[in-house]
Order: C-alpha cells, then sequence, then structure tokens
C-alpha cells in the first residue's frame, strides 16, 4: 500500500501560540474600562423564585442596577425592594461608614506596627453590609478574608474583631488564627480558611445538613475572582446542582485576585454568573456598588433558597479600591488613579446621594455622621490596644495554648503544662 502523501499546503505546520491576559491598563498609563458594559437602572426584570438555568442568561450576563444617574431608585427590582423607610438605609449607609473607619484604623495600626497583617474591603461596603440585613438570625456565611461587612452588619462587637486583630486577650479565637481570620459563629459568621476556595463546599455542606434537619436555614458561600479558579468551586457547583441545597453562591468580583488581572479566572466565559448556568443553576450579575440592588437581589435569592427552589448564584461587580493586603502594593501592576475611574462609581457615596434626593439626609448630616463614627471607632480601637498590641504586648497565660484544643487533655500535655508550671 502506498503511503498517503499530503499536499504541500497541508503539511505546513503552524506552531500554537499561548494567550496571556492582560489588565486594560498598566502603572504608566490612564486607566481604560471602555470594555466594559454599563446597562441603564432599571433594565432587568424580577424572575420568579423558581426560574430555572436556561431561562436565566439574561440575568447572568446582564447586570441588575435599581440607582440610576440622578441616585433615584427605578425599576422592576426597585418595586420589589418596596418601600425601603429612611431608618433602614441610614442603617445601611452607617454600616458602610463603620467599615470604612475600622478599615482606616486598622490600616494606620498594621502600618504602625501594632498588628502583622490587615486586609481592608474598601470600595466593596455595600455588598456584605447589604445582603447581611437581608439573612435570618441561624443562617450561616462561610466567607473570604474580606467580609468583614457582614460582622458589621450583623453587629459584631468591634472588640471583639479588634482584638482578634490584634492577637490580644480579647481576642475570642486566643490567637489560633491569622489576623481577619474571624469565626464569629453565633453571629452566622463560619471560621475563615486560609485555603482559598474551602468556603464554598463547606456552604454547600452546611446547607445540605439544614435540608436534611429540616431548620429553615440558608447558607452563603463566599469567594473571589480569582479563586473561582480553584477546584473546590467547581466541585461546589457540581454538588449544589446535584442536590439543590438551601445556599446562595456568591462571587465578588472586584476586578484583581492580589496582582492578577481578573480575566485569568475568567478565561473566555462571559461573566463568573454565567458559568453556573452549565451547572444547570441559576446566576444573576449585579451592580455591586449599589445599595438598593445588593439588597434587593440578596433578598430575592434568600427567599429562593428558604423556600426550597434551590442553589442560585450572584456575582457583585465591583473594584477593589485598597491594595490586596498591608503586603501588597497596587502601584506596581495598576494605574495609581484606576479606582477613580471606575464607571460604578463608590457605594457610599452613591447611596449617601440617594438619600438626599429623597430628602432624608444632607451633606451636614453626612460629615456628622462620618466624624460620630470615626469618633466611636478610635474610642473603641484605644480600649483594645490596652489589652496589647505588637508594640506594646500584654503577655498571656501559657495556658492558654493547652485550652480549647482537647476536650480530655493527654496526659503527656498535662505533664507539659505543669512543667510549664501553669
Amino acid at each position: 500500500m502506498q503511503p498517503v502523501v499530503l499536499p504541500a499546503a497541508r503539511r505546513e505546520i503552524t506552531a500554537a501560540k499561548l494567550s496571556f491576559p492582560r489588565p486594560p491598563a498598566r502603572p504608566d498609563q490612564p486607566p481604560d474600562f471602555s470594555n466594559i458594559v454599563v446597562p441603564p437602572a432599571g433594565a432587568l426584570p424580577v424572575p420568579p423564585l423558581d426560574i430555572e438555568a436556561q431561562d436565566a442568561r439574561s440575568f447572568a450576563v446582564g447586570m441588575v442596577r435599581v440607582l440610576d444617574e440622578n441616585s433615584r431608585a427605578v425599576g422592576p427590582w426597585a418595586e420589589y425592594l418596596g418601600d425601603v423607610s429612611a431608618e433602614q438605609l441610614r442603617l445601611g449607609l452607617r454600616d458602610m461608614l463603620k467599615m470604612r473607619a475600622v478599615d482606616r484604623r486598622m490600616l494606620n495600626a498594621q502600618r504602625q506596627g501594632k498588628t502583622s497583617f490587615y486586609l481592608q474591603c474598601t470600595g466593596e461596603e455595600a455588598i456584605g453590609c447589604g445582603f447581611q440585613r437581608q439573612l435570618e438570625r441561624g443562617d450561616m456565611n462561610f466567607p473570604t478574608y474580606r467580609q468583614q461587612t457582614l460582622l458589621i452588619a450583623a453587629d459584631y462587637p468591634l472588640e471583639s474583631l479588634m482584638g482578634q486583630l490584634y492577637s490580644n486577650d480579647l481576642d475570642p479565637l486566643k490567637g489560633r488564627q491569622l489576623p481577619i481570620m474571624h469565626s464569629a459563629r453565633d453571629y452566622g459568621f463560619f471560621s475563615i480558611s486560609g485555603n482559598l476556595g474551602t468556603q464554598y463546599v463547606q456552604a454547600v455542606g452546611w446547607a445540605m445538613a439544614g435540608a436534611l434537619r429540616g431548620n429553615g436555614k440558608i447558607a452563603a458561600g463566599w469567594i473571589g475572582d480569582g479563586a473561582t479558579a480553584s477546584n473546590d468551586f467547581h466541585s461546589a457547583l457540581l454538588s449544589a446542582s446535584v442536590y439543590l441545597p438551601p445556599v446562595v453562591l456568591n462571587v465578588v468580583n472586584n476586578q484583581w485576585a492580589i496582582s492578577t488581572y481578573t480575566g485569568t479566572a475568567a478565561g473566555k466565559s462571559e461573566t463568573y454568573a454565567a458559568r453556573a448556568l452549565g451547572y444547570g443553576i441559576p446566576a444573576l450579575r449585579v451592580d455591586g456598588n449599589d445599595y438598593l440592588a445588593v439588597a434587593a437581589v440578596s433578598r430575592w435569592a434568600i427567599d429562593r433558597a428558604r423556600q426550597g427552589f434551590g442553589p442560585v448564584l450572584i456575582e457583585w461587580f465591583t473594584y477593589r479600591v485598597a491594595a490586596h493586603s498591608t503586603s501588597d502594593d497596587p502601584t506596581a501592576y495598576r494605574p495609581k488613579d484606576e479606582a477613580q475611574a471606575w464607571p460604578l462609581g463608590d457605594p457610599v457615596e452613591r447611596l449617601k446621594a440617594h438619600l438626599i434626593v429623597r430628602g432624608d439626609w444632607s451633606e451636614e448630616r453626612h460629615v456628622q455622621a462620618e466624624a460620630e463614627i470615626l469618633d466611636e471607632v478610635t474610642a473603641i480601637q484605644k480600649a483594645v490596644e490596652a489589652h496589647g498590641t505588637f508594640v506594646d504586648p500584654q503577655p498571656i497565660s501559657p495556658a492558654e495554648i493547652f485550652r480549647g484544643v482537647y476536650a480530655d487533655l493527654p496526659e503527656h500535655l498535662r505533664r507539659q503544662r505543669q512543667e510549664m508550671g501553669c
């Protein structure tokens, strides 16, 4: 048999080339968000709670927005949210202002060497604050290390939050977790894991257990855009699509995973929300800097899960204004003024403007509220620092390392404790 000889044109081999995602602008370039399409507020309807994934595409690739360019609440989602009282909105604004004040004070404390590490959530305050206010007692968040907003909006004591950051005797975890890795289950805040993505499968498992017990509670998983590249993200989606537990799966797309542009994790997918559709899970994409949109979609998603219609994924579209952490220098990988160019604005300023348009707030009251909240946070911080910081440590008894580990202390550890004289 004679070998088949291909024509010369078909024998030519073109070497494969790799594609490397690039951010829209480098540090020495002007910010560029021209690729982001911002739809008008009120464009998307409110879907039925029992919507199926095949009917959710417009929500997964679009964007739910409530506040328009004139700071007014418009459209079906505003109607779904109902007549929100001025006091509820002022509470949301105060939650965000308190979070921003805590961020500012703790960043300063880290720079002064009083604590080792801190992560800010500047620019993302509306997401956690708005979501938490829609939950019920007994529901459980499975957060990342940038969801302090959930604790603030749950009225978690600042003494405990800051004590954990300083690892002094006010730390509920007694120094057993890195700073910002809180655990407050009584406040619906599950222990943070340093391994990215693990909380997603934990949220699905907790929701499954709740459904088996019939306790009527829901779980909320949280993940950043970068960590969606982890295996646990996909494992959680698969398990959720199989067992249909009462879980809300949140993706906070803040455009940057440490110093890596979001395009590296996104690949060729249209949106992170669209990925859920392939697992048979409905999903929505939301303006994460619009407090009213956050509150409305959170209420809808939580109602859907609680009423037994299964899981839902929400992509919160936002921007990480601050550095990834106190160990990061964002000027090395993005323009210094990129945050100012972000097309969805600042969540605090947008809610403030809406309240002013309603006649329920003013610039003067806002300035006063900022000052009062900063004074409150500063006073609590000083009281907490009196219990010890890295600059002025207050030694804790070595006996603490033996407590809270074993229900019954093993004999060899009992002997070690005695040898230490404690």
